[in-house]
């Protein structure tokens, strides 16, 4: 079975349906690599378009509870448990998604992992001075090998705790216990013009707040979820709830979400350029050529 294969790019590029009749094309199955798209009954703001599927199985979609924050060491778990499944069926695996973090997390197999609170250490530390605290901290880093690479890590005693903990629990399990590997990946982005890509944001926004994405926002408002956690989720949620709760007209809602959406998609281009900086081959193809052009492009570009 061949490697993997990831479509990237920014919002309103078209990469779901790209990735559908990639899948079909090739039998594949499709991993989701949208931080938002997790969560359940958060599908018009997130964009879910699972229409776009059209039959191809997907993962990592429809995950979890609205009001939780699912992380980054949370989806690296889920992904490499969608990843064997996929591969164990003999299917190729296709990532797709904008969130560049995640994406960049599994294709280089960051060594991440989830620190519990200590509170029999937190409790020895207690009353120690941030001196005291940056001591220890120093002392622990020079025994893991680890850089005090920045000072935000005892600009307070907190802080300063949370750091010890970290370091004291990588003492204690061994990075060996929590590496995961490297995946081998073809990177397709999807090159969308920046007028059509404004055009195309502004389009779809309109057409979201039509199909009920404020009735969305309020059945999970009226579900008892608190409007600080549909606010934490950002864009459509942030903006919608703040109109919700009357912090804003329905006008300003619109024009401040249309500006956060254009400045999202910016935002996402600037990592995955980045990305390419640090090492990734991305092969670019144009989003507006007709789709069996562009599935034909990346057929044979993994061929």
């Amino acid at each position: 079975m061949k490697q993997m294969i990831t479509i990237l790019g920014p919002t309103a590029s078209g990469k779901t349906p790209l990735a559908a009749a990639l899948a079909k094309e090739i039998g594949g199955e499709i991993i989701s690599a949208d931080s938002r798209q997790v969560y359940r009954r958060m599908d018009i703001g997130t964009g879910k378009d699972l229409a776009d599927y059209d039959g191809v199985p997907y993962h990592l979609i429809d995950i979890c509870e609205p009001g939780t924050k699912y992380n980054l060491f949370q989806y690296q778990q889920d992904f490499f448990d969608a990843y064997n499944n996929i591969i164990g069926k003999g299917k190729t695996p296709i990532l797709c998604g904008g969130t560049g973090l995640y994406i960049e997390a599994v294709l280089k197999g960051y060594k991440l992992s989830p620190v519990p609170q200590n509170q029999e250490l937190r409790d020895r530390l207690e009353g120690k001075s941030l001196t005291e605290l940056t001591q220890i901290l120093m002392a622990l880093k020079e025994k893991n090998g680890s850089n005090m690479h920045n000072t935000t890590d005892v600009d307070s005693c907190q802080r300063a705790i949370r750091a010890i903990e970290i370091e004291t629990y990588n003492i204690e399990h061994p990075m060996p216990l929590r590496e995961l590997p490297p995946i081998p990946s073809l990177i397709v982005g999807v090159n969308i013009d920046r007028e059509q890509r404004r055009e195309k944001i502004t389009r779809r926004l309109k057409a979201r707040l039509e199909g009920g994405m404020v009735d969305e926002v309020k059945a999970l408002l009226d579900e008892g979820i608190p409007a600080e956690d549909l606010i934490y989720y950002g864009l459509e949620y942030k903006f919608v709830t703040e109109y919700l709760i009357g912090k804003t007209t329905y006008e300003e809602m619109f024009q401040r979400l249309e500006i956060a959406i254009h400045q999202f998609a910016k935002r996402q281009m600037t990592w995955f350029r980045g990305m390419e900086r640090r090492g990734f081959k991305i092969h670019w193809i144009e989003a507006m050529q007709p789709m069996d052009e562009k599935v034909k492009e990346i057929l044979r570009i993994w061929q």
